[in-house]
């Protein structure tokens, strides 16, 4: 076992002052401790260093040459250690961390392009990347391989979590589709379509499947794509529905080949979030780079009221 572990680090403080003051008084009021407490203090350290540190003579207490060599130690390594145990503080302008996000093409396409400008502007030594949605994400978060990943499901209970925003979706349909000129469709009428899949995880479009099977219910997928980004030209000219998230569909209002329809109202809005393992909870980086994706996300959208778990 190492000398240090069987010594009492609260003492370093006592000691230093008393090797300054030569005086236990005087030492006592500099490490703000009472005068019995610093007499124990004393005791102590003689003990543990085998040396009795402070020796009386005609003018006060001297110290030996144990006590005059630990006090040049001493003030090298009590600054030292200072740094060691001062609390951090990131500044993003001098940084030069990785941050890495994983997701969909989802968050990519929506709040990412804001994202990517605030953290270039505000991080310019630093590097932003984004990795791929896929099954095994949530081991990245584990491991360590991500820091943040987004999601639109209920999130995993072990994990920290922020709820950013909430977002409807919208059925996209040709132009031509039978059913084009609904405000919205009934449950029946959803059920009976073929439908464009985005394959999230296993098949599935989780945030609209997950709720779907909720209620015994399921989709036939006639089409499935890799991309959120590529379901809504899928339907052009079939008889396919995609069920996107609104935001996604901003520049396909006007598009004379596409209708959006509201989906039955038994598919609710996603909820979305972004998650990170209890590790970093407190790094000063990740709060950073966790407070510049909120600010970014409620600047997109409207600020969500707070929720998070830890």
């Amino acid at each position: 076992m190492a000398h240090w572990e069987r010594v009492d680090l609260n003492l370093l403080a006592p000691l230093a002052a008393l090797l300054e003051e030569k005086h236990v008084s005087r030492a006592a009021a500099r490490a703000h401790l009472s005068q019995p407490a610093m007499s124990r203090a004393l005791a102590r350290l003689r003990d543990t260093l085998d040396d009795e540190l402070l020796v009386r003579g005609h003018t006060g207490y001297q110290l030996t040459p144990r006590a005059e060599r630990l006090q040049r130690q001493l003030a090298a390594v009590l600054p030292r250690l200072d740094v060691l145990f001062t609390p951090e503080v990131f500044d993003p302008r001098s940084a030069t961390e990785t941050f890495r996000l994983a997701g969909t093409d989802y968050p990519i396409t929506v709040f990412g392009p804001a994202l990517f400008r605030r953290v270039v502007d505000q991080a310019p030594q630093s590097t932003l990347t984004f990795s791929a949605w896929h099954p095994a994400v949530f081991d990245d978060l584990e491991r360590g391989a991500v820091d943040v990943v987004f999601f639109g499901v209920a999130p995993p209970q072990h994990l920290c979590t922020r709820h950013l925003f909430t977002e409807p979706f919208v059925c996209v349909l040709s132009a031509n589709h039978p059913l084009a000129a609904r405000r919205r469709l009934s449950l029946q009428e959803y059920l009976d379509c073929a439908h464009v899949v985005v394959d999230v995880h296993d098949g599935t479009q989780t945030a609209v499947d997950r709720q779907l099977a909720a209620l015994g219910a399921h989709r036939r997928p006639a089409l499935q794509v890799p991309y959120h980004s590529t379901a809504a030209p899928a339907v052009v000219g079939t008889h396919l529905v995609a069920t996107l998230p609104e935001r996604l569909l901003t520049d396909h209002g006007n598009d004379p080949t596409l209708r959006l329809v509201r989906p039955p109202a038994e598919i609710e809005p996603m909820r979305y979030w972004m998650a990170w393992h209890a590790r970093v909870d407190d790094d000063p980086a990740q709060r950073w780079l966790r407070a510049t994706i909120q600010a970014t996300t409620d600047s997109v959208y409207e600020r969500p009221e707070p929720e998070s778990t830890a």
